[in-house]
C-alpha cells in the first residue's frame, strides 16, 4: 500500500501528535453548543473538522447560525425527502464519511437529534470512538424521541460529557463505567457568556416569550390545537407574547388551519430570529414557556422563569430550584405557573438564583480533557483481553 494511503487504526495515539477529532452538527442548537468545544479544541491545538450533517437545512435554522458563531463545516450533507428518507440519508452519510476516511482520534456528538445515534453507529461501525456531549440528560418518558436517541448514545459513547451531577448519575445507574463520565457543565452557557448580552433587571422586563418546536407538540392536531389554546391563555392573562415561529411549528400550523387562532392582539409572531436577537428576547421577557431544553438553559443562564410545555424535563435542575415549572400543553395549569413565577417577590428571588447548569467555561474542560485521554491513549477502542467480562 502507498504510504499516502495508508490508514492509522482510529484512537492510536503518535506520540507528540495532536488530536485529530471530526465534530457532527445538524440542528441549530448542536450547532450553538458545539461552537464553543470546537473553538476551544483548535485553541488548544487539536485538529478539528465540521460536518454539518443537514438536519435543519433551512438557513434560518442552520446556515446562518454556523456564520454567526465561527463555525464554517467543512462538509456539509444534503438530506431530503420525508423523514423516514431524510434519516436513512443521514445514516448513509454517516457511513460513507467513516468508510473514506481519514478516520479522527474520535467522533464528537452532541445532544439528543437524529444525527447522535446515527452518527454513532457509523463512527463505531469503522471502529472511531464516540465523545457525547450533554451526555445523561434523561426525561424517563419512553414516548421521546429525544429519549430514545440518549439512551442509544449512553450504549455507543466512550467519553460521556455530563453537564451536571444528575446526569452523571443517571448514567451511572445504566451502568456506564465511572471513569468514562465527566461533569463538564453545559456548553451554552459559553455561549451566552461571551455573548455580550446581560441580565435585564426584573423591573425592566416584560411579556411572555414562547418557543415550541418538538414533533410531541407540534405534529399531532390535537395536541397542536392545546398548544394554540395555551399561547392565547398566557396573552389573555400573562401578555403580551411574542412567538417567533420554528418552520415546523408555522408548517403544522398551516396544515391543520390553526394559524388564525394565534391572530391575538396580545400575540405578535415573528419568523426565526437570529442567534443574538433571540438571546436579547429571553433577557428582556419576564418570563419563557417553551418546549426547549435548550431554553430552559439559556433561561436559567439570565434568571428568567420557564413555564416547560411539556409533562416531563430531562433539565430537573430548574424545576428543583423553583426557576421552571412543568404545565405540559394545559392553558390552566400554565396559566396559574406563569402567574406564580410573575409575582414580583418570585422574580427577583429567580433573579438571584445561580444557573444550574453550569458556569460557562465547558469548552475549556472538555478541550483540556480530550487532550489528556488523547496523551494517556484512553480515547482508542479495543477488544476486552483474556477473562473479560
Amino acid at each position: 500500500m502507498n504510504a499516502a494511503h495508508r490508514r492509522t487504526p482510529a484512537g492510536t495515539t503518535r506520540p507528540g501528535r495532536a488530536p485529530q477529532l471530526t465534530v457532527f452538527a445538524g440542528t441549530r442548537p448542536e450547532i450553538v453548543k458545539l461552537a464553543p468545544v470546537v473553538h476551544a479544541l483548535r485553541a488548544a491545538g487539536a485538529g478539528v473538522r465540521v460536518v454539518a450533517t443537514g438536519q435543519h437545512h433551512d438557513r434560518r435554522m442552520a446556515g446562518s447560525f454556523f456564520a454567526d458563531l465561527g463555525l464554517p463545516p467543512d462538509e456539509s450533507w444534503e438530506l431530503t425527502g420525508d423523514e423516514a428518507a431524510r434519516t436513512g440519508a443521514l445514516l448513509a452519510h454517516a457511513l460513507t464519511h467513516f468508510a473514506a476516511g481519514p478516520r479522527p482520534d474520535l467522533a464528537v456528538v452532541q445532544g439528543d437529534t437524529w444525527t447522535v445515534p446515527l452518527v454513532a453507529l457509523a463512527a463505531r461501525r469503522h471502529g472511531v470512538p464516540v465523545a457525547h456531549v450533554e451526555a445523561g440528560l434523561r426525561s424517563h418518558n419512553p414516548l421521546s424521541p429525544e429519549e430514545n436517541n440518549r439512551t442509544v448514545a449512553a450504549d455507543l459513547a466512550t467519553v460521556h460529557l455530563a453537564p451536571t451531577e444528575g446526569a452523571r448519575d443517571n448514567l451511572l445507574r445504566e451502568g456506564v463505567p465511572a471513569d468514562a463520565v465527566h461533569v463538564v457543565g453545559n456548553t451554552v452557557l459559553d455561549v451566552l457568556r461571551t455573548s455580550g448580552v446581560a441580565a435585564v433587571p426584573v423591573e425592566r422586563r416584560r411579556g411572555v416569550l414562547v418557543t415550541a418546536h418538538r414533533p410531541g407538540t407540534v405534529d399531532a392536531p390535537e395536541r397542536l390545537a392545546a398548544l394554540v389554546a395555551t399561547v392565547r391563555a398566557l396573552a389573555d392573562s400573562c401578555g403580551p407574547v411574542v412567538f417567533p415561529l420554528h418552520p415546523r411549528t408555522a408548517d403544522r400550523l398551516a396544515a391543520h388551519r390553526l394559524t388564525d387562532g394565534l391572530r391575538h392582539p396580545g400575540i405578535e409572531l415573528l419568523e426565526p430570529q437570529p442567534h443574538g436577537r433571540m438571546l436579547e428576547l429571553i433577557a428582556t421577557s419576564a418570563l419563557v414557556a417553551t418546549d426547549s431544553g435548550g431554553l430552559q438553559e439559556e433561561a436559567g443562564w439570565f434568571g428568567v422563569p420557564a413555564v416547560v410545555l411539556r409533562e416531563s424535563t430531562p433539565r430537573p435542575e430548574g424545576v428543583a430550584l423553583g426557576q421552571a415549572a412543568l404545565a405540559g400543553l394545559d392553558p390552566a395549569r400554565a396559566v396559574a405557573a406563569a402567574r406564580r413565577l410573575l409575582d414580583p417577590a418570585e422574580q427577583r428571588r429567580i433573579a438571584h438564583l445561580p444557573c444550574p447548569y453550569g458556569d460557562g467555561r465547558t469548552g475549556e474542560r472538555i478541550a483540556a480533557l480530550v487532550t489528556t485521554l488523547h496523551r494517556a491513549d484512553r480515547l482508542a477502542l479495543r477488544e476486552p483481553g483474556p477473562g473479560a467480562a
